[in-house]
């Protein structure tokens, strides 16, 4: 008999969750608490109701909660802030949504009085750590299920016979061989994994996309678009202001339409094995791309290295789950710092899965000084005899070095 008593399952509503709702149920024997994250999917999330009630879930029980502006204002927008990237390509859209659905999962605990939660991650993969870091670091005694760690249903064909055998409703697509990916979406992105991209090798199904044109299909006109920030958070695009999720669903369809966002990436997973995976960013491809430019004329030369320095740690952090770790607040704290300056707007062409800066500005923050920078008489506002000074002083070290080589030969 099982200690645990009710379990909070991260569910949507699919195949799997719906087999670990009645696994949970069978091999626990526990009260289940389901919780279904609107993160900007941009699916139907009412049939996962249904199908819990279907089991016998609670009315009280069943959570749908619409997170889409927390997951923007309060994740999204702080990584950004950052520039962050991981392995030098991958924007980090699933990583990002992780520590939102790990904080929703243990304050549902917290309010049904659950002693439990549960997710659909399987032992392969990073979710699992992001998850389960997440939920230790703000509810440590919490027990933690993660049926793919414990049952023996571990092929597709073990699946679909228990959900036979159990009366779970079965999609026509599973029938019929299961979706063509293993997907994943939400605000920032949609990634693709399994089936024909397995092969590394081989190019990725144009009719996989579902957000982006190709390049070759986009619009051969060129889009305009200006972007302004406050504290290095974007606040309007073309003069019109929005709350946070609104402003990247903006930018999704206006990247969307000219093929903005597309990556093809064999990334190294938490666990140690190579992964491919093929992902569609639009929206966060424009804004990383807007973020630099205004910090490139807000920012202190020093301080922009060193926040590049310090990024693609902040980008581990991330992907590995560490999101609630001292080290990562710590990070943010400097990293939001830097922001303060990070105020104007920023001007943008959209074309054929380009973005190019056109321009930008800060009205009060400004650092370029063209009195200084100008090609033409600066008047004296710089002495370039100075720089020969500062050469000299810089190169000390290489001449000594040198002349020690020198005397060696």
């Amino acid at each position: 008999m099982s200690d645990v008593k009710k379990a909070v399952l991260a569910y949507s509503g699919g195949l799997d969750t719906s087999v670990i709702l009645k696994w949970l149920q069978d091999t626990y024997q526990c009260e289940v608490v389901t919780f279904t994250a609107d993160l900007g999917q941009g699916e139907e999330l009412e049939p996962a109701r249904a199908k819990a009630l279907q089991f016998g879930i609670k009315p009280e029980n069943i959570f749908i909660d619409d997170l889409r502006e927390e997951f923007v204002r309060d994740f999204v927008f702080p990584m950004f802030r950052a520039n962050t990237v991981y392995e030098g390509e991958y924007l980090l859209g699933t990583s990002i949504a992780r520590p939102l659905i790990a904080k929703r999962l243990i304050e549902i605990t917290n309010l049904t009085g659950a002693d439990a939660i549960s997710h659909g991650a399987t032992g392969k993969g990073n979710d699992q750590v992001r998850f389960e870091l997440g939920a230790y670091a703000l509810k440590p005694g919490i027990k933690v299920i993660a049926p793919w760690r414990e049952w023996d249903l571990l092929s597709r064909e073990k699946l679909m016979a228990y959900a036979e055998k159990n009366g779970i409703p079965i999609d026509q697509k599973h029938k019929q061989g299961g979706s063509p990916y293993s997907m994943d979406a939400n605000l920032l992105h949609i990634s693709y994994e399994g089936r024909h991209l397995e092969d590394p090798a081989a190019e990725a199904e144009e009719t996989m996309w579902r957000w982006t044109v190709s390049p070759e299909a986009a619009p051969d006109a060129a889009e305009y678009v200006d972007l302004e920030f406050e504290r290095g958070d974007l606040v309007s695009i073309n003069g019109t202001r929005m709350p946070a999720h609104e402003l990247l669903a903006t930018l999704n369809a206006l990247g969307g339409k000219h093929g903005i966002g597309r990556l093809d990436l064999v990334e190294n997973r938490y666990v140690g094995m190579k992964s491919r995976g093929c992902y569609e960013t639009p929206g966060g491809t424009i804004l990383l791309r807007a973020h630099r430019a205004i910090e490139s004329i807000t920012l202190d030369r020093e301080v922009a290295h060193l926040k590049d320095d310090l990024m693609a740690r902040y980008a581990s952090l991330i992907y590995n789950g560490y999101w609630w770790a001292p080290e990562r607040k710590a990070l943010q704290t400097l990293i939001d710092h830097t922001q303060g300056s990070v105020n104007g707007w920023v001007r943008l062409k959209l074309y054929k899965g380009n973005v190019i800066v056109t321009g930008r500005d800060s009205k009060t923050d400004s650092l370029f000084d063209s009195t200084i920078a100008t090609f033409e008489d600066d008047a004296g506002a710089y002495d370039q005899k100075d720089a020969g000074g500062f050469i000299k002083l810089n190169a000390l070290r290489l001449r000594i070095a040198a002349n020690l080589a020198s005397r060696k030969k």
